[in-house]
Protein backbone atom coordinates (compact mmCIF):
# COMPACT_ATOMS: atom_id res chain seq x y z
CA UNK A 1 0.00 0.00 0.00
CA UNK A 2 1.14 3.55 -0.56
CA UNK A 3 2.36 5.36 2.51
CA UNK A 4 1.63 9.02 3.26
CA UNK A 5 4.22 11.21 4.94
CA UNK A 6 2.79 10.00 8.24
CA UNK A 7 3.92 6.50 7.43
CA UNK A 8 7.39 7.36 6.23
CA UNK A 9 10.13 5.10 7.55
CA UNK A 10 12.65 7.25 9.29
CA UNK A 11 15.40 5.80 11.42
CA UNK A 12 15.35 8.11 14.42
CA UNK A 13 18.08 8.48 16.95
CA UNK A 14 17.27 9.07 20.59
CA UNK A 15 16.21 12.73 20.64
CA UNK A 16 18.76 15.26 21.76
CA UNK A 17 18.03 16.73 25.16
CA UNK A 18 16.74 13.39 26.50
CA UNK A 19 19.39 11.90 28.74
CA UNK A 20 19.50 8.34 29.93
CA UNK A 21 19.08 8.24 33.67
CA UNK A 22 21.38 6.06 35.78
CA UNK A 23 20.24 2.73 37.18
CA UNK A 24 20.41 3.91 40.78
CA UNK A 25 17.16 5.90 40.76
CA UNK A 26 16.12 6.72 44.26
CA UNK A 27 12.37 7.18 43.73
CA UNK A 28 9.85 5.11 41.80
CA UNK A 29 8.90 8.17 39.77
CA UNK A 30 11.33 11.07 39.52
CA UNK A 31 10.48 14.40 37.94
CA UNK A 32 13.38 15.40 35.75
CA UNK A 33 14.77 18.88 35.41
CA UNK A 34 12.57 21.32 33.55
CA UNK A 35 12.22 20.52 29.86
CA UNK A 36 12.91 16.79 30.00
CA UNK A 37 10.69 13.76 30.52
CA UNK A 38 10.83 12.28 34.01
CA UNK A 39 11.35 8.58 34.32
CA UNK A 40 10.65 5.62 36.54
CA UNK A 41 12.78 4.48 39.45
CA UNK A 42 12.14 0.79 39.02
CA UNK A 43 14.82 -1.63 40.09
CA UNK A 44 16.12 -0.63 36.68
CA UNK A 45 18.33 -2.49 34.32
CA UNK A 46 20.74 -0.25 32.46
CA UNK A 47 21.02 -0.62 28.71
CA UNK A 48 24.47 -2.14 28.88
CA UNK A 49 23.40 -4.71 31.45
CA UNK A 50 20.01 -5.46 29.92
CA UNK A 51 20.91 -6.12 26.32
CA UNK A 52 23.00 -9.32 26.58
CA UNK A 53 20.36 -10.99 28.77
CA UNK A 54 17.28 -9.67 26.97
CA UNK A 55 15.17 -12.16 25.03
CA UNK A 56 14.35 -9.43 22.53
CA UNK A 57 17.73 -9.85 20.82
CA UNK A 58 17.63 -13.46 19.68
CA UNK A 59 15.29 -16.03 18.20
CA UNK A 60 11.56 -15.72 18.73
CA UNK A 61 10.58 -18.39 21.27
CA UNK A 62 6.94 -19.41 21.67
CA UNK A 63 5.85 -22.02 24.19
CA UNK A 64 3.85 -24.95 22.81
CA UNK A 65 2.13 -25.54 26.14
CA UNK A 66 0.25 -22.73 27.88
CA UNK A 67 2.55 -21.00 30.36
CA UNK A 68 -0.02 -18.91 32.17
CA UNK A 69 0.69 -19.96 35.72
CA UNK A 70 2.39 -17.27 37.74
CA UNK A 71 0.13 -14.49 36.49
CA UNK A 72 -2.11 -12.68 38.97
CA UNK A 73 -5.58 -14.22 38.83
CA UNK A 74 -8.82 -12.51 39.78
CA UNK A 75 -8.88 -13.65 43.40
CA UNK A 76 -5.24 -12.66 43.89
CA UNK A 77 -5.93 -9.29 42.28
CA UNK A 78 -8.66 -8.46 44.78
CA UNK A 79 -6.39 -9.36 47.69
CA UNK A 80 -3.47 -7.41 46.22
CA UNK A 81 -5.52 -4.27 45.65
CA UNK A 82 -6.91 -4.25 49.17
CA UNK A 83 -3.43 -4.80 50.60
CA UNK A 84 -2.17 -1.85 48.54
CA UNK A 85 -5.04 0.28 49.81
CA UNK A 86 -4.31 -0.61 53.43
CA UNK A 87 -0.55 -0.18 53.10
CA UNK A 88 -1.02 3.22 51.47
CA UNK A 89 -3.01 4.48 54.48
CA UNK A 90 -5.78 5.61 52.17
CA UNK A 91 -3.63 7.23 49.46
CA UNK A 92 -4.80 4.52 47.04
CA UNK A 93 -8.59 4.16 46.92
CA UNK A 94 -9.96 0.83 45.69
CA UNK A 95 -13.55 0.59 44.47
CA UNK A 96 -15.74 -2.06 42.87
CA UNK A 97 -17.03 -0.53 39.63
CA UNK A 98 -19.16 -3.41 38.41
CA UNK A 99 -19.60 -7.16 38.17
CA UNK A 100 -18.87 -9.51 35.29
CA UNK A 101 -21.48 -11.85 33.85
CA UNK A 102 -20.15 -14.69 36.01
CA UNK A 103 -20.21 -12.57 39.16
CA UNK A 104 -16.58 -11.48 39.44
CA UNK A 105 -15.82 -8.03 40.77
CA UNK A 106 -14.48 -5.35 38.45
CA UNK A 107 -12.04 -3.13 40.36
CA UNK A 108 -10.62 0.35 40.02
CA UNK A 109 -7.77 1.85 42.03
CA UNK A 110 -7.26 5.61 42.24
CA UNK A 111 -4.23 7.53 43.46
CA UNK A 112 -3.25 11.19 43.23
CA UNK A 113 -5.03 14.49 43.70
CA UNK A 114 -4.00 16.35 40.56
CA UNK A 115 -6.30 17.97 38.03
CA UNK A 116 -4.70 16.03 35.14
CA UNK A 117 -6.42 12.66 34.79
CA UNK A 118 -4.98 9.44 33.36
CA UNK A 119 -7.22 6.36 33.14
CA UNK A 120 -5.45 3.07 32.37
CA UNK A 121 -7.26 -0.19 31.62
CA UNK A 122 -5.78 -3.66 31.26
CA UNK A 123 -6.85 -7.16 30.23
CA UNK A 124 -9.96 -6.21 28.27
CA UNK A 125 -8.82 -9.26 26.31
CA UNK A 126 -8.57 -11.88 29.02
CA UNK A 127 -5.30 -13.45 27.89
CA UNK A 128 -3.39 -10.14 27.72
CA UNK A 129 -2.13 -9.44 31.22
CA UNK A 130 1.29 -7.84 31.45
CA UNK A 131 -0.65 -4.63 32.10
CA UNK A 132 -2.25 -6.09 35.22
CA UNK A 133 1.16 -6.88 36.71
CA UNK A 134 2.57 -3.49 35.71
CA UNK A 135 -0.33 -1.57 37.24
CA UNK A 136 -0.03 -3.43 40.53
CA UNK A 137 3.65 -2.45 40.72
CA UNK A 138 2.88 1.19 39.94
CA UNK A 139 0.12 1.34 42.54
CA UNK A 140 2.33 -0.20 45.22
CA UNK A 141 5.04 2.39 44.69
CA UNK A 142 2.75 5.40 44.34
CA UNK A 143 0.88 4.29 47.43
CA UNK A 144 3.91 4.17 49.71
CA UNK A 145 6.66 6.41 48.33
CA UNK A 146 7.09 9.67 50.22
CA UNK A 147 9.95 11.28 48.31
CA UNK A 148 9.36 14.83 47.01
CA UNK A 149 9.27 13.74 43.35
CA UNK A 150 6.43 11.29 43.91
CA UNK A 151 4.51 13.76 46.03
CA UNK A 152 4.84 16.41 43.31
CA UNK A 153 3.64 13.97 40.70
CA UNK A 154 0.61 12.97 42.76
CA UNK A 155 -0.25 16.64 43.29
CA UNK A 156 -0.38 17.12 39.51
CA UNK A 157 -1.96 13.89 38.23
CA UNK A 158 -4.81 11.59 39.25
CA UNK A 159 -4.28 8.00 38.08
CA UNK A 160 -7.29 5.70 37.83
CA UNK A 161 -6.27 2.11 37.09
CA UNK A 162 -8.64 -0.64 35.94
CA UNK A 163 -6.25 -3.59 36.18
CA UNK A 164 -8.48 -6.47 34.99
CA UNK A 165 -11.64 -5.56 33.10
CA UNK A 166 -12.36 -9.01 31.64
CA UNK A 167 -11.88 -11.43 34.55
CA UNK A 168 -14.18 -14.12 33.10
CA UNK A 169 -12.09 -14.30 29.93
CA UNK A 170 -8.95 -14.14 32.04
CA UNK A 171 -9.86 -17.16 34.11
CA UNK A 172 -10.34 -19.12 30.86
CA UNK A 173 -7.12 -17.76 29.33
CA UNK A 174 -9.04 -16.46 26.32
CA UNK A 175 -9.66 -13.19 24.51
CA UNK A 176 -13.46 -12.75 24.80
CA UNK A 177 -15.68 -12.54 27.88
CA UNK A 178 -18.50 -14.96 28.74
CA UNK A 179 -22.01 -13.77 27.81
CA UNK A 180 -24.74 -15.46 25.80
CA UNK A 181 -26.98 -13.61 23.37
CA UNK A 182 -30.03 -14.77 25.35
CA UNK A 183 -28.63 -12.95 28.39
CA UNK A 184 -28.21 -9.80 26.30
CA UNK A 185 -31.82 -10.00 25.11
CA UNK A 186 -33.03 -10.58 28.67
CA UNK A 187 -31.46 -7.25 29.63
CA UNK A 188 -32.51 -5.48 26.42
CA UNK A 189 -35.87 -6.97 25.30
CA UNK A 190 -35.95 -4.54 22.37
CA UNK A 191 -33.29 -6.74 20.75
CA UNK A 192 -35.44 -9.92 20.76
CA UNK A 193 -35.77 -10.12 16.98
CA UNK A 194 -32.45 -8.51 16.08
CA UNK A 195 -29.41 -10.37 14.72
CA UNK A 196 -26.47 -10.85 17.05
CA UNK A 197 -23.89 -8.07 17.13
CA UNK A 198 -21.06 -8.77 14.68
CA UNK A 199 -18.50 -8.97 17.49
CA UNK A 200 -20.41 -11.60 19.49
CA UNK A 201 -19.07 -15.16 19.09
CA UNK A 202 -20.46 -18.55 20.07
CA UNK A 203 -17.01 -19.88 20.99
CA UNK A 204 -13.64 -18.38 21.78
CA UNK A 205 -10.09 -19.76 21.78
CA UNK A 206 -11.39 -23.31 21.50
CA UNK A 207 -13.78 -22.96 24.46
CA UNK A 208 -17.46 -23.57 23.69
CA UNK A 209 -18.82 -20.60 25.61
CA UNK A 210 -20.24 -17.49 23.93
CA UNK A 211 -18.98 -13.98 24.49
CA UNK A 212 -17.98 -10.60 23.13
CA UNK A 213 -14.80 -9.04 21.95
CA UNK A 214 -15.21 -6.30 24.55
CA UNK A 215 -12.89 -3.98 22.65
CA UNK A 216 -15.58 -3.54 19.99
CA UNK A 217 -18.41 -2.77 22.44
CA UNK A 218 -17.94 1.01 22.85
CA UNK A 219 -19.80 3.99 21.45
CA UNK A 220 -18.77 7.67 21.48
CA UNK A 221 -22.35 8.47 22.48
CA UNK A 222 -21.81 7.65 26.13
CA UNK A 223 -25.58 7.63 26.73
CA UNK A 224 -26.25 5.19 23.88
CA UNK A 225 -28.99 2.59 24.42
CA UNK A 226 -28.96 -0.55 22.24
CA UNK A 227 -31.36 -0.45 19.29
CA UNK A 228 -32.41 -3.36 17.08
CA UNK A 229 -32.10 -1.12 14.04
CA UNK A 230 -28.35 -0.79 14.62
CA UNK A 231 -27.60 -4.52 14.70
CA UNK A 232 -25.57 -6.43 13.69
CA UNK A 233 -23.35 -3.45 12.86
CA UNK A 234 -19.99 -3.50 11.07
CA UNK A 235 -16.36 -3.55 12.07
CA UNK A 236 -15.95 0.15 11.24
CA UNK A 237 -19.00 1.18 13.27
CA UNK A 238 -19.45 2.04 16.93
CA UNK A 239 -20.46 -0.72 19.32
CA UNK A 240 -23.51 -1.02 21.53
CA UNK A 241 -22.49 -1.27 25.23
CA UNK A 242 -24.01 -4.77 25.44
CA UNK A 243 -21.62 -6.23 28.03
CA UNK A 244 -21.40 -5.32 31.73
CA UNK A 245 -17.63 -4.90 31.51
CA UNK A 246 -17.71 -2.26 28.78
CA UNK A 247 -20.54 -0.43 30.55
CA UNK A 248 -18.49 -0.36 33.75
CA UNK A 249 -15.49 1.13 31.93
CA UNK A 250 -17.74 3.74 30.34
CA UNK A 251 -19.26 4.61 33.71
CA UNK A 252 -15.82 5.22 35.25
CA UNK A 253 -14.93 7.49 32.34
CA UNK A 254 -18.21 9.42 32.58
CA UNK A 255 -17.83 9.89 36.35
CA UNK A 256 -14.29 11.22 35.91
CA UNK A 257 -15.41 13.61 33.22
CA UNK A 258 -18.20 14.89 35.44
CA UNK A 259 -15.75 15.36 38.32
CA UNK A 260 -12.84 16.94 36.43
CA UNK A 261 -14.47 18.34 33.31
CA UNK A 262 -12.25 16.23 31.07
CA UNK A 263 -10.24 13.01 31.15
CA UNK A 264 -6.86 14.02 29.76
CA UNK A 265 -5.80 10.59 28.59
CA UNK A 266 -6.82 6.94 28.44
CA UNK A 267 -4.27 4.13 28.02
CA UNK A 268 -5.37 0.69 26.81
CA UNK A 269 -2.91 -2.16 27.55
CA UNK A 270 -2.92 -5.09 25.09
CA UNK A 271 -0.81 -7.86 23.57
CA UNK A 272 -0.13 -8.82 19.94
CA UNK A 273 1.67 -11.58 18.03
CA UNK A 274 4.92 -12.97 19.47
CA UNK A 275 7.46 -12.49 16.68
CA UNK A 276 7.24 -8.94 15.31
CA UNK A 277 10.62 -7.36 14.46
CA UNK A 278 11.39 -3.67 14.17
CA UNK A 279 11.87 -2.14 10.73
CA UNK A 280 14.29 0.77 10.89
CA UNK A 281 15.61 2.64 13.87
CA UNK A 282 18.49 1.72 16.17
CA UNK A 283 17.12 -1.82 16.73
CA UNK A 284 16.36 -2.64 13.10
CA UNK A 285 15.62 -6.35 12.75
CA UNK A 286 15.32 -7.04 16.48
CA UNK A 287 12.20 -8.27 18.23
CA UNK A 288 9.86 -5.46 19.22
CA UNK A 289 8.80 -5.20 22.87
CA UNK A 290 5.86 -2.82 22.61
CA UNK A 291 4.04 -1.07 19.77
CA UNK A 292 2.15 2.18 20.36
CA UNK A 293 -0.80 3.68 18.52
CA UNK A 294 -3.30 6.53 18.38
CA UNK A 295 -7.03 5.99 17.60
CA UNK A 296 -7.87 4.12 14.36
CA UNK A 297 -10.59 6.38 12.92
CA UNK A 298 -10.17 6.18 9.18
CA UNK A 299 -8.79 8.47 6.52
CA UNK A 300 -7.43 11.96 7.08
CA UNK A 301 -7.11 11.48 10.82
CA UNK A 302 -10.78 10.73 11.29
CA UNK A 303 -12.08 13.61 9.17
CA UNK A 304 -15.51 12.00 8.85
CA UNK A 305 -16.03 12.28 12.61
CA UNK A 306 -15.00 15.88 13.20
CA UNK A 307 -18.32 17.59 12.57
CA UNK A 308 -20.19 15.45 15.10
CA UNK A 309 -17.23 14.99 17.47
CA UNK A 310 -15.24 18.26 17.37
CA UNK A 311 -13.18 17.36 20.47
CA UNK A 312 -11.24 14.71 18.55
CA UNK A 313 -7.52 15.58 18.64
CA UNK A 314 -5.40 12.93 16.96
CA UNK A 315 -2.23 14.97 17.33
CA UNK A 316 -2.72 15.01 21.10
CA UNK A 317 -2.93 11.20 21.15
CA UNK A 318 0.29 11.00 19.14
CA UNK A 319 2.05 13.34 21.58
CA UNK A 320 1.05 11.12 24.49
CA UNK A 321 2.22 7.99 22.65
CA UNK A 322 5.50 9.72 21.81
CA UNK A 323 6.02 10.57 25.49
CA UNK A 324 5.83 6.84 26.24
CA UNK A 325 8.34 5.96 23.53
CA UNK A 326 10.83 8.63 24.55
CA UNK A 327 10.48 7.68 28.19
CA UNK A 328 11.44 4.10 27.36
CA UNK A 329 14.40 5.24 25.27
CA UNK A 330 15.58 7.56 28.04
CA UNK A 331 15.22 4.90 30.69
CA UNK A 332 17.11 2.10 28.98
CA UNK A 333 18.99 3.50 25.98
CA UNK A 334 18.30 2.94 22.29
CA UNK A 335 19.78 -0.58 22.11
CA UNK A 336 18.05 -2.22 25.09
CA UNK A 337 15.24 -4.72 24.41
CA UNK A 338 13.26 -2.92 27.11
CA UNK A 339 13.19 0.10 24.78
CA UNK A 340 12.43 -1.85 21.55
CA UNK A 341 9.45 0.36 20.81
CA UNK A 342 7.68 1.13 17.54
CA UNK A 343 4.42 2.11 15.88
CA UNK A 344 1.47 -0.29 15.75
CA UNK A 345 -0.22 -1.30 12.50
CA UNK A 346 -2.01 1.83 11.33
CA UNK A 347 -2.63 2.24 7.59
CA UNK A 348 -4.60 5.41 6.97
CA UNK A 349 -7.85 3.62 6.17
CA UNK A 350 -7.86 1.58 9.39
CA UNK A 351 -11.13 2.24 11.25
CA UNK A 352 -12.45 0.78 14.53
CA UNK A 353 -14.97 3.21 15.98
CA UNK A 354 -16.18 0.60 18.47
CA UNK A 355 -12.93 0.41 20.39
CA UNK A 356 -12.78 2.17 23.74
CA UNK A 357 -9.78 4.21 22.68
CA UNK A 358 -11.72 5.51 19.68
CA UNK A 359 -14.88 6.30 21.64
CA UNK A 360 -12.98 8.17 24.36
CA UNK A 361 -10.85 10.02 21.82
CA UNK A 362 -14.00 11.28 20.12
CA UNK A 363 -14.95 12.71 23.52
CA UNK A 364 -11.71 14.70 23.72
CA UNK A 365 -9.26 12.41 25.53
CA UNK A 366 -5.83 11.51 24.23
CA UNK A 367 -5.78 7.73 23.92
CA UNK A 368 -2.76 5.45 23.62
CA UNK A 369 -2.68 1.77 22.73
CA UNK A 370 0.12 -0.43 24.08
CA UNK A 371 0.57 -3.72 22.18
CA UNK A 372 3.06 -5.96 23.99
CA UNK A 373 4.73 -8.68 21.94
CA UNK A 374 3.29 -12.14 22.65
CA UNK A 375 0.20 -13.41 24.45
CA UNK A 376 0.56 -14.32 28.12
CA UNK A 377 0.84 -18.05 27.34
CA UNK A 378 3.66 -17.33 24.86
CA UNK A 379 5.88 -15.77 27.49
CA UNK A 380 8.52 -17.51 29.57
CA UNK A 381 9.53 -16.00 32.90
CA UNK A 382 12.39 -13.93 31.48
CA UNK A 383 10.21 -12.45 28.73
CA UNK A 384 7.37 -11.89 31.16
CA UNK A 385 9.57 -9.93 33.55
CA UNK A 386 11.12 -7.85 30.80
CA UNK A 387 7.81 -6.97 29.13
CA UNK A 388 6.03 -6.17 32.40
CA UNK A 389 8.89 -3.80 33.19
CA UNK A 390 8.59 -2.20 29.74
CA UNK A 391 4.86 -1.59 30.23
CA UNK A 392 5.41 -0.23 33.70
CA UNK A 393 8.13 2.15 32.60
CA UNK A 394 5.99 3.31 29.69
CA UNK A 395 3.01 4.15 31.88
CA UNK A 396 5.20 5.82 34.51
CA UNK A 397 6.92 7.87 31.81
CA UNK A 398 3.56 9.15 30.63
CA UNK A 399 2.52 10.02 34.18
CA UNK A 400 5.72 11.98 34.65
CA UNK A 401 5.42 13.73 31.28
CA UNK A 402 1.87 14.77 32.17
CA UNK A 403 2.95 16.04 35.59
CA UNK A 404 5.82 18.10 34.18
CA UNK A 405 3.87 19.37 31.18
CA UNK A 406 6.45 17.86 28.82
CA UNK A 407 3.76 15.94 26.92
CA UNK A 408 2.25 19.24 25.78
CA UNK A 409 5.57 20.47 24.38
CA UNK A 410 6.17 17.51 22.08
CA UNK A 411 5.53 17.51 18.33
CA UNK A 412 2.95 14.85 17.47
CA UNK A 413 4.37 14.42 13.99
CA UNK A 414 7.55 13.04 15.56
CA UNK A 415 5.53 9.93 16.44
CA UNK A 416 5.80 8.93 12.78
CA UNK A 417 9.58 8.84 13.12
CA UNK A 418 9.32 5.72 15.27
CA UNK A 419 10.04 2.46 13.45
CA UNK A 420 7.28 0.03 12.57
CA UNK A 421 7.65 -3.73 12.87
CA UNK A 422 7.19 -4.93 9.31
CA UNK A 423 3.44 -4.37 9.29
CA UNK A 424 3.06 -3.99 5.55
CA UNK A 425 2.21 -7.70 5.60
CA UNK A 426 0.97 -7.90 9.19
CA UNK A 427 -2.51 -7.97 10.69
CA UNK A 428 -4.01 -6.25 13.69
CA UNK A 429 -5.79 -7.76 16.68
CA UNK A 430 -6.25 -5.02 19.26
Amino acid sequence: MSQSRHRSRKSPAVPSGHRRHPARWRAPLALAAAGSIALTGLAAVSASAAQPEGPGNGACKVHDDPQWSGWTDHTELGRALHTIEQTSAGRVEVEQIGTSTLGRELWSARVGTGEKVLMVQSAIHGNERTGTEALLGILRDLGTSSDPATERLLSEVTLVALPMVNPDGGELNRRINVLSWDEVVARYPQLADAPRAWYHSLTGDGIALPGFDLNRDFNPDLDYRPSAADLPGRQVDAGFFLAPESRAIRDVYVALREEFGTVDAVVDLHHMGPCGRLTGGPQDGKLISVALDYPPLGVEDGAAYREQWPLLDQDKSRRYALAVARGLQDAYGPQSPLAAVGRYLHPEEREYAGQGRSAFALNGSATVLFEVRGQQDDLGQKQKGMLVQTVRTGVESLLAAMASGEVDRLDGDDFFGLPDYGWDTGSSSD
